[in-house]
């Protein structure tokens, strides 16, 4: 009998994983934009639509929305810039721009389907070409859909997780490699939108050496004892700052 179940378990085990390999492929898609190829399994509608609903809580966690409407227009007029000179118009996506309360936090973030949000702890610190910068990085993200290539990601490794669960006991290790493989991409995710940023920016009329000085920005913020790029989703700003420079002499030759 105990060779029979654990017989049983190793095939539920096996078709948990098979079945995981196959709705991943299923779901496979060409990103138009980016040429890239993804594991998306959401529609851009259901991107906005989960952008929407997010965008009041992610406000109220950082002190919600900053109180001067000049600088908001600023924020927008810049964002809204970026966005007609790239082919984010071109998108299906609702791009609109939030300065965020929050005069602790260095940080600005994309949720899906074109929410963008930049703290004024990070606003304070920036020119309009830098500011424009930021926005270009975060629009990129929309654009990229990583957020929405993310939750497939995970989705996947959870349902290998428990097949290996299932099968022999070796959801952890499987969790584990997941969790290594989703940090790797999520610093890809970050060197695709520097590149596409600079690319906007560019477009836009702003000098993209000064994405360099938003790196050194974010740099002196994160202080001597950042966490190791191999430990975190973003890459070193210092291997950020040669590929923004490679971007720079591939869309400008200079």
């Amino acid at each position: 009998m105990r060779r029979g179940s654990w017989r049983i378990r190793i095939l539920i085990g096996l078709a948990i994983v098979a079945f995981a390999f196959i709705r991943r492929c299923n779901n496979q898609e060409e990103n138009p934009y980016t040429g890239r190829i993804q594991n998306i399994d959401m529609t851009a509608e259901q991107e906005i639509a989960i952008g929407l609903q997010s965008a009041p809580e992610m406000a109220q966690q950082h002190g919600g929305l900053y109180p001067d409407e000049r600088m908001q227009s600023l924020v927008d007029a810049v964002g809204k810039k970026l966005v007609n000179n790239s082919i984010a118009r071109e998108t299906p996506y609702q791009y609109d721009f939030h300065l965020l309360a929050d005069d602790q936090t260095i940080n600005a973030f994309a949720l899906p389907g074109g929410q963008c949000f930049i703290t004024y702890a990070l606003f304070s610190q920036l020119n309009e070409a830098q500011l424009a910068g930021v926005l270009g990085h975060e629009i990129a993200h929309v654009i990229g859909r990583h957020s929405a290539e993310r939750i497939a990601e995970s989705s996947f490794w959870q349902t290998l997780a428990t097949g290996a669960s299932v099968g022999g006991d070796m959801g952890s290790v499987v969790a584990g490699i997941g969790q290594n493989t989703l940090l790797k991409n999520g610093r890809g995710d970050e060197l695709e939108s520097d590149e596409l940023g600079v690319q906007f920016m560019i477009q836009s009329g702003y000098d993209p050496y000064e994405m360099i000085n938003v790196m050194e920005i974010l740099k002196s913020a994160a202080g001597p004892n950042r966490v190791p790029e191999f430990q975190s989703t973003h890459p070193d700003p210092e291997n950020r700052i040669e590929k923004i420079k490679e971007a720079i002499k591939k869309y400008s030759g200079r």
